[in-house]
């Protein structure tokens, strides 16, 4: 009996620090991004880590309430139990991301996800992106990305497709689902990023037309470490797994694979411009 209770213990809290899903989707806005009504989706799929990151000096407080209206639907994964992408950004006050990323590190304004399908950023409240900054190379090898926040300031995870795929996004904040507020798990449901759209996430959903704002703030104020589901531990982590799903009448196309053809790398001499944003051929 005391082997049985320890083995369920352990599986409880390798399940409670992963990644995020909810039973409700939000239709996104075409790109600029205009007002527009979520849309939901039921339950599947499993879960996953999220990497260690530098002690938290800033979580993420429940904020004041903003608009932000849904609708349920009804969606169909590909593949339920394995995402296309799965990513985590950590953050943490300047001084502390600052010690973990050394001097002169790689900026980014944004992760590709999907192969390039999505863009993942996050914005402040005059709608920049927030620099990502790559962290040192830690003992086991791994690579991860930091930004620093400020105590008090409001941020937006924005995804923003440049495909013609349609996905299934799960966030989640300080190990917490961005939807239902319980511990992040793949089998939930996510927003729902159309083809050639903008998501915004701006809180965590408090009913179909309200969400209470993402804010920077002490650890002691983050929502995980005031609310029963949630775990301090999992202060300072962002996190975000896609799923493709299906569109009427559209079949799955194949993901690119190699060119079997000698690369080029200066194919067009002599063209001039500047790079157009990617368009994925259907």
């Amino acid at each position: 009996m005391m082997n049985q209770r320890l083995r369920r213990s352990r599986l409880f809290k390798f399940a409670f620090g992963l990644l995020a899903g909810a039973a409700l989707l939000v239709a996104c806005s075409p790109m600029p991004r205009t007002q527009s009504q979520a849309e939901t989706v039921p339950s599947t799929a499993a879960a996953v880590a999220a990497p260690a990151a530098p002690a938290p000096r800033l979580g993420t407080q429940w904020g004041e309430g903003r608009e932000s209206n849904t609708r349920s639907v009804q969606v169909q994964r590909y593949t339920p139990d394995q995402p296309d992408e799965v990513a985590s950004i950590g953050y943490n006050d300047a001084a502390s991301v600052r010690r973990g990323v050394g001097a002169n590190p790689e900026r980014r304004l944004n992760l590709q996800l999907a192969q390039g399908d999505v863009e993942w950023s996050v914005i402040d409240e005059s709608g920049r992106a927030i620099p990502l900054q790559r962290a040192r190379r830690g003992t086991g090898g791994d690579e991860s990305f930091r930004l620093a926040g400020a105590e008090g300031a409001r941020y937006t995870l924005r995804f923003r497709n440049l495909s013609d795929r349609s996905y299934e996004v799960i966030a989640t904040v300080d190990g917490l689902d961005v939807l239902n507020g319980k511990p992040g798990s793949l089998r939930n449901g996510g927003y729902v990023l159309r083809p050639l759209q903008v998501l915004d996430i701006e809180g965590f959903r408090k009913s179909q037309s309200e969400v209470a704002a993402f804010r920077f703030a002490t650890p002691g104020r983050a929502y995980a470490a005031n609310t029963e589901a949630g775990d301090a531990r999992n202060i300072g982590i962002l996190g975000a797994a896609l799923f493709e799903i299906a569109q009427p009448d559209a079949p799955r196309r194949p993901r690119r694979g190699p060119d079997a053809a000698q690369p080029n790398a200066f194919p067009a001499d002599g063209a001039t411009g500047y790079a157009p944003p990617p368009r994925y051929a259907k």
